[in-house]
């Protein structure tokens, strides 16, 4: 199965391992330990607000702080992480491990290898 990222139905064959295309996203604004970096690809922006948003991410090892201003779903298709709320909650990520983060999540995130997901804002 071809990428195509002009269809009318954007899609990436073997996005867990795709790295065509992928653009420098530059480091989190909270970093906390270590120089995560990001890279990603979009499929979709939403042209009025940006919303909805879609595509694929990439960050390397290391921690840093998160607030989510909006929802946010995804698919973790590589590495490892843990997600560790405000409230305590403590939500470990892996190969095949879908979350929805609700608008307002806040905590932090340890990359322990680097993932890849495949995410949603709305």
């Amino acid at each position: 199965m071809p990428t195509n990222l002009n269809a009318s139905a954007p899609h990436i064959a073997g996005a867990s391992t795709w790295s065509d295309d992928l653009v420098d996203w530059g480091g989190h604004l909270e970093p906390i330990d270590g120089q995560s970096t990001n890279t990603g690809r979009l499929l979709w922006k939403g042209e009025e607000d940006g919303l909805p948003e879609a595509g694929v991410w990439q960050c390397t090892p290391g921690s840093w702080r998160l607030e989510l201003p909006r929802d946010e779903l995804v698919h973790f298709v590589s590495g490892r992480a843990t997600y560790s709320a405000d409230n305590g909650e403590v939500i470990e990520v892996a190969p095949a491990t879908v979350v929805h983060f609700q608008e307002g999540w806040s905590g932090t995130v340890v990359v322990h290898e680097t993932i890849r997901s495949v995410y949603m804002f709305r």
